[in-house]
């Protein structure tokens, strides 16, 4: 278990670290931001494009296997970002690093659920959760310190013995898994990555304000390829994109619910830094600070949630989480015109008590609703729905800016709190969902 949690930090302190650096690195680099922002679009591209054909793949070969050899790759990519010496060589390094990330997160909750009996696995994600949260806090201080005192090849380079650590740790530990008698789809695994990259590539062009023809060339693509894809998967019994699971009411709702949950998140994330400097007129040290303890909150109550969710349903502790996170996201949006940072903090604390009451409950959930064969398939799962609602959520803060000028933030706002609503009654209805044995 350490070596998963490391190895989750890892990949969750990457992302959170670049992200901060990103200034850095455009000036150290000579490059345009614009161009720059391709560090982090790589990275979340071949993340979310792979993540299903390693869950698949996981299945078939068992998911030690592919835990380990993506935790190498997540290494050796740090070793090349450390040494990249332009922007183009920097990206190519980050495309190989989100597929070695890929490949951890695709069978992360699979390798809990082997570990924990049915009545602990609730105990299991929520210290999954805990390690999230916690590494997403300290990403931008962790980014800050290290920039002060080196330049940004240092960010990657502390991946190295970490990374290293864990590799050893979870060669020596990791429990061994059959391999499955399904052979891997390689032609439909190609197609799921045309189709998962180009939606990808739509929503981050869509973020950025690109031109529409992009947009929508990217989306004409992703449409094709997904049909091509599921029909090439007709009757299939494990299919890679998890048609069989989501055809069950409860692992539906419960990846509805993840979705719209990360959306809002997204939604979040995304505007309160404009929200807090642009509308409050707060300096970005500051907003730093005030964005910290919604990721603080969600780390401390996180292994709470997930002990809760060994005796409790998940479509309570999550509908309940989420209402709070809605109403969170409404006082965000009709704050006062200068409030103090105790009344900013209040409302971030309150969402984070909502966000982090949903998690852990909410994956036991999409875990325990598939089943044990289809462990790959329902891992798999949760890391996509957990990406593809980020940068949907990313994409409909850029929507916001362009409809609403300098009231854009708080229109992201109003829907991440929509978001959080929908996703709420998704998680009640599971409430009224019969298990499908």
């Amino acid at each position: 278990m350490v070596a998963i949690l490391l190895s989750i930090a890892l990949a969750t302190l990457d992302t959170a670290i670049a992200n901060t650096a990103l200034p850095a690195i455009a000036a150290d680099l000579n490059s345009s931001p614009a161009a720059s922002v391709w560090v982090i679009n790589a990275y979340q591209l071949a993340a979310v494009a792979t993540l299903l054909p390693f869950a698949a793949l996981g299945g078939v070969v068992g998911h030690r296997k592919v835990y380990l050899g993506g935790l190498m790759l997540f290494v050796v990519s740090s070793l090349l970002c450390t040494l990249a010496w332009s922007l183009p060589t920097l990206t190519i390094a980050r495309v190989l690093q989100g597929i070695g990330a890929s490949a951890i997160m695709s069978v992360n909750a699979a390798l809990i659920s082997s570990i924990f009996s049915h009545e602990r696995l609730g105990r299991g994600l929520g210290m999954n959760a805990l390690v999230v949260g916690t590494s997403f806090a300290a990403g931008p201080t962790i980014a800050s310190l290290v920039l002060s005192v080196a330049n940004w090849p240092w960010l990657f380079a502390i991946n190295l013995p970490i990374g290293l650590f864990a590799l050893v740790f979870g060669w020596n530990s990791l429990p061994v898994t059959k391999p499955g008698t399904l052979t891997f789809d390689r032609l439909t695994a190609v197609l799921n990555v045309i189709t998962f990259g180009a939606l990808i590539f739509g929503l981050s062009q869509a973020a950025q304000l690109g031109s529409l023809s992009s947009v929508l060339i990217a989306m004409a693509v992703f449409l094709v390829a997904g049909a091509l894809m599921l029909r090439r998967e007709v009757g299939h019994p494990a299919p890679m994109f998890p048609l069989d699971l989501l055809k069950r009411p409860m692992f539906a709702l419960s990846a509805l619910t993840a979705f719209c949950s990360f959306a809002t998140q997204g939604l979040a994330f995304v505007s309160l830094p404009f929200f807090f400097e642009t509308v409050l007129g707060r300096d970005p040290v500051q907003t730093g600070f005030l964005m910290t303890p919604w990721s603080v909150v969600v780390a401390l109550i996180a292994p709470v949630a997930g002990r809760l969710s060994d005796r409790y349903p998940a479509g309570l502790l999550a509908g309940i989480g989420l209402a709070m996170l809605s109403g969170g996201m409404v006082s965000l949006a009709l704050m006062p015109a200068d409030p103090s940072a105790l009344e900013i903090c209040i409302r971030t604390i309150f969402c984070g008590l909502g966000f982090g009451f949903f998690q852990a409950p909410n994956q036991k959930a999409i875990m325990t609703s598939a089943p044990r064969h289809r462990a790959s398939g329902a891992s798999g799962t949760v890391a996509t729905a957990r990406l593809i609602g980020q940068a949907t959520g990313a994409a409909l803060v850029a929507l916001s800016f362009g409809i609403s000028g300098e009231h854009g933030p708080v229109l992201a706002l109003s829907i991440g709190a929509c978001f959080a609503a929908v996703g709420s009654v998704a998680s009640g209805l599971r409430l009224l969902t019969k298990p499908v044995v």
